[in-house]
């Protein structure tokens, strides 16, 4: 019981720092390209986990590991970053809440696959009917994309559940924080040479909102979410705590209420009430 309550505890700081990943990404690409945003965070937030990795004499993986690393970083690393950053040069950031509340069932279907979790039938029930809030909320309040920022949304979703499930299951052996730093600093050769090759020939046109943007996806985003997030999956369980994401779009628009000074509108707290008891019933049947 203290475990499973450690492990939504973490998850759940976890998600409070994702919340502000889109509207980062939104703002920094304004100036940034989706290319070279998704790299320069992988690259900054790799140099960061290097230090942690090679300061506290982290064992290296081992031969069996290198697959699944890989398999996070194109999910977590390079697939979710820049498909959600191409995305959002097509569609609102509030309708990507569309497509964040269906990352949970993603989260969920890969932990059975490829981390071999069994889920009881009343869990897909409580995780469907949140998933279907989310996305009642965010297509009421937000206008319509458009197919190709769509299916960029629905691709992002599908390898970001991959890296997440994947990472969970590799975590429980290597650590959570060790894994999105191996991960890292695995892609980083490949990173580094395309973000030098996206550099921007004008560095005095970018707004300090852009560069509050990149720090925020590069260090929070990219790394310090992963410690919590990982942890809280491999303590928890894949299926039930990656449920708590179904809250993430709900955090965004009270960081940008708090921020931006935008109004919380009344279906906002209906919906919120919904998945939290959604929530709630999939931790129990979990």
């Amino acid at each position: 019981m203290k475990r499973t309550t450690e492990g939504w505890g973490s998850g759940l700081l976890g998600v409070i720092i994702f919340s502000g990943s889109l509207p980062a990404t939104r703002v920094a690409v304004a100036d940034f390209s989706p290319i070279f945003l998704t790299c320069a965070r992988a690259v900054i937030a790799a140099l960061l986990g290097s230090i942690f990795l090679f300061a506290l004499r982290e064992p290296r993986p081992e031969r069996r590991d290198i697959f699944p690393l890989i398999l996070v970083a194109i999910g977590c690393v390079v697939g979710f970053p820049l498909l959600t950053a191409l995305a959002l040069q097509h569609i609102t950031s509030a309708h990507s809440l569309v497509f964040i509340g269906l990352l949970p069932l993603a989260t969920a279907i890969f932990g059975v696959l490829r981390g071999g979790e069994r889920p009881r039938p009343a869990f897909w029930l409580f995780s469907t009917i949140g998933a279907a809030a989310v996305a009642g909320f965010a297509l009421y309040g937000s206008q319509a994309g458009n197919v190709t920022g769509d299916l960029l949304m629905v691709a992002a979703i599908l390898v970001c559940g991959l890296g997440y499930a994947e990472g969970a299951t590799l975590s429980r052996r290597l650590g959570g924080w060790q894994i999105i730093s191996w991960s890292l600093l695995l892609s980083l050769p490949v990173r580094a040479i395309i973000a030098f090759a996206y550099l921007l020939n004008n560095w005095g046109n970018i707004h300090l909102s852009s560069w509050i943007g990149l720090g925020y996806v590069s260090i929070f985003s990219m790394l310090v979410g992963f410690i919590f997030w990982y942890r809280g999956l491999a303590v928890g369980d894949i299926a039930g705590v990656g449920q708590l994401q179904l809250l993430q779009p709900f955090f965004g628009l009270l960081l940008a209420a708090l921020f931006l000074h935008e109004p919380i509108a009344w279906t906002m707290v209906v919906s919120t009430l919904i998945v939290v008891l959604c929530v709630a019933g999939a931790k129990r049947f979990s």
